[in-house]
């Protein structure tokens, strides 16, 4: 039984995974009652043993998906926009220490492509993308089964290709990213700027399905800019295939045929888009668990 920890914006989960990637015991508390990593780092031991008790079975190592940025390598955070007093701990090893066992951590796009990969719906594939679309958009890249890493195993960040010259200011310290253009909150801003009420993503996507103007039009739009930025990425990786998850992928049939005519556009003769097939993500809300456990499988199982 691998003991599996999702560290988000928003909450933190903790599982048991099998090596089948099935979850058997879950828990969850807020991100915000943690931010301070010497309260944080009791609780995620304390709960990882009980809910080994509880179960009465045995934890053989932990797998960690972590928001933001993680130096696989190491094992040590960096720079954590999210969780600013985590910056530069060593998590893998202090839980380790804790529960006596080894750690794996990876960024949690990463962490949840290969567990798609493995048992979701990457299987097969030698070439897979998988994409998340919410708050944010992240993914990951797995080559022949193996995680895509970039200089020093740095993970790369899709979800901030720019793909406009439209200001839109991001974190990250550039203007125009996909993911300021193509998720959630974007989808929200641009109903609302169009004259619409506050609506969240989900809200406006039951809007456009039951054929509220306003909303099928946002929609549209966000449909055009998932797919510039998917397109970006068959052009350059040439996938096998490609998962789409997270809140807003949901909806993927609404942004479907606007992502699918921008897609027929971009990739020319040069690449053939069609060879590429893009599908839902198969693992749900299980995914952020069963990616951290797959991270500790793919190191020490």
């Amino acid at each position: 039984m691998i003991a599996a920890v999702d560290v988000g914006g928003t909450k933190i989960a903790l599982g048991l995974v099998d090596a089948q990637g099935t979850l058997h015991a879950r828990c969850e508390a807020l991100t915000c009652g943690l931010l301070e990593y010497a309260n944080a780092l009791p609780w995620l031991s304390t709960e990882l043993s009980r809910l080994a008790q509880e179960t009465g079975t045995t934890i053989e190592g932990v797998g960690i998906g972590l928001t933001g940025r993680v130096d696989p390598c190491s094992g040590r955070l960096t720079e954590n926009e999210f969780l600013p007093d985590w910056g530069q701990r060593d998590l893998a090893g202090n839980l380790g220490q804790a529960l006596g066992v080894q750690v794996a951590m990876e960024n949690d796009a990463d962490a949840a492509a290969l567990a798609e990969a493995r048992w979701g719906a990457g299987a097969g594939a030698r070439v897979f993308l998988y994409l998340t679309v919410s708050t944010g958009i992240g993914g990951g890249l797995v080559i022949d089964g193996q995680l895509y890493r970039g200089a020093s195993g740095w993970h790369p960040e899709i979800g901030h290709q720019v793909i406009s010259e439209r200001v839109t200011t991001c974190y990250c310290g550039a203007s125009g990213c996909w993911e300021q253009l193509a998720c959630g909150p974007a989808l929200a801003a641009t109903y609302k700027t169009w004259g619409g009420p506050s609506r969240t993503a989900a809200e406006i996507c039951d809007l456009a399905r039951a054929g509220e103007p306003l909303a099928c039009k946002a929609v549209a739009e966000g449909g055009y800019w998932l797919g510039v930025g998917l397109a970006n990425l068959i052009n350059l990786f040439a996938p096998d295939r490609i998962a789409l998850g997270g809140g807003v992928m949901r909806s993927w049939d609404l942004f479907e045929p606007h992502a699918r005519a921008v897609i027929t556009r971009h990739c020319g003769f040069l690449v053939p888009h069609h060879l590429t097939a893009i599908v839902s993500a198969r693992l749900g809300n299980n995914a952020p668990l069963a990616g951290a456990a797959c991270v500790w499988l793919q190191r020490y199982g």
